[in-house]
């Protein structure tokens, strides 16, 4: 009887092992989806010229060929969008897709990782339907590495939603930004974020990130903010020589460092270690805009995230330093983009709705920047921030096909980013 049952099993094993071979065999065989998009018009980001009418030639995953004619292969699904324009899917270099509207300290206390995670997949459908096929997670505020399970079911076409760049949970200081400092502390609430209060604390924490799947680190550098007289006081966190430490140990496994920090002597302290971004980055000295416009450091404004809070803050209070925050950022974009600092697109969408988030690029052309230069902000430098740079933000031969199309033209009216009406991801179409 045990032979009989040992060979049925090798049998069965076999019988699998066959089966499966053989799917991938067919599945290897099967030819290429091939598909022709047509527009109006196509948008040619980095020169800013405008193709009439646009098409994109997409076979598998990739694009094939770009131009007013491409070639029709026979066969080939015909994909006509109109009076519309083509250009490269959105990218989002700040956001937190473990985060919603309401009292954000309370959230990660009340909701179970299980449940955010829940809702982290539904922010990310709704981040790639609104025309953003690539994003950075900032942070999962108290899940971990929860992040890194969202990305891999999206990179095997498990779930819909952008490519991603995760972090796990951000770095932090006992005390810092992100502890639970407004709580009883006989509590014991958590921190939102993980504890490393000098060299030796960051380099073991930069290891269990990178081992639990992190693409890169997130460090709280600054915080909290205060505004007077139109300059900005903000507590740094960590030293020059820590973050160094941090970005060393990072780079030893090829990884970036980002810091969440909003003015001085923080942002120095991280342009000088040498950090891939200084995200907010509400107020920079001409040192650090030198250091960043040198070393081609990014700043990631975050417009919309003051502004919604500025609206919608819990109190009267929150709301008016808020604005005046909003107002102190204007201002000094200004001046940074004259340094000639580079820019890249981030909203910290999470604490106000996803989806949302093209609002960001309305608010950096508000405040001094023309819609194309939003726009290769956004698409070249986001690509190179995410380390997609050759791979997306452009339409080209050989690129993901990373498309969405808009009305109008958006190099002339950035607010048609808020009206994408077809999204295809690495060449399936997930809004038409």
């Amino acid at each position: 009887m045990t032979m009989k049952r040992t060979l049925s099993f090798a049998a069965l094993s076999t019988w699998f092992l066959v089966h499966a071979l053989i799917l991938m065999a067919q599945s290897q065989s099967e030819p290429t989806h091939t598909t022709v998009l047509h527009a109006a018009r196509l948008l040619d980001v980095e020169s800013g010229r405008i193709l009439k009418p646009g098409e994109v030639l997409v076979q598998g995953e990739r694009i094939a060929e770009v131009g007013a004619k491409v070639a029709h292969p026979a066969g080939a699904e015909v994909i006509d969008l109109g009076d519309t324009t083509l250009m490269p899917g959105l990218i989002d270099a700040h956001v937190h897709l473990f985060l919603h509207p309401g009292a954000e300290d309370l959230q990660t206390v009340e909701e179970s990782v299980p449940q955010r995670t829940i809702l982290a997949i539904l922010a990310a459908r709704a981040d790639l339907v609104a025309g953003f096929t690539a994003e950075r997670d900032m942070g999962t505020e108290g899940a971990g590495s929860a992040d890194t399970a969202v990305r891999n079911a999206i990179d095997q076409g498990l779930i819909p939603g952008p490519r991603l760049r995760t972090s796990g949970n951000a770095v932090d200081i006992l005390g810092g930004h992100e502890d639970a400092n407004r709580f009883n502390p006989a509590q014991h609430v958590l921190s939102n974020a993980t504890y490393a209060n000098n060299s030796s604390d960051l380099v073991t924490v930069i290891r269990e990130q990178l081992k639990e799947g992190a693409d890169f680190i997130k460090i709280y550098e600054t915080g909290p903010d205060t505004v007077r007289d139109g300059h900005l006081s903000t507590i740094y966190q960590y030293t020059e020589a820590e973050l160094k430490t941090a970005v060393d140990e990072a780079a030893r496994s090829g990884k970036p460092v980002a810091v969440h920090a909003t003015g001085e002597p923080g942002t120095l302290y991280a342009a000088q270690a040498g950090v891939v971004s200084i995200d907010h980055a509400n107020q920079l000295a001409d040192e650090t805009m030198r250091i960043m416009r040198e070393k081609q450091i990014f700043a990631v404004p975050t417009f919309t995230i003051f502004e919604y809070f500025s609206e919608h803050g819990a109190a009267p209070e929150q709301r008016a330093h808020d604005r005046q925050i909003l107002e102190l950022r204007a201002t000094e974009f200004r001046k940074q983009l004259a340094a000639g600092v580079p820019m890249a697109m981030g909203s910290d969408v999470g604490p106000f709705p996803h989806g949302t988030q093209a609002r960001e690029l309305e608010l950096m052309v508000k405040y001094g920047m023309t819609p194309l230069a939003a726009l290769q902000a956004d698409l070249l430098n986001g690509a190179k921030l995410l380390g997609w740079q050759g791979q997306i933000g452009e339409l080209k031969p050989g690129y993901l096909a990373d498309v969405i199309a808009v009305p109008g033209d958006p190099s002339q009216d950035i607010t048609a980013l808020q009206k994408v009406s077809f999204v295809m991801k690495g060449g399936t179409t997930y809004r038409k």
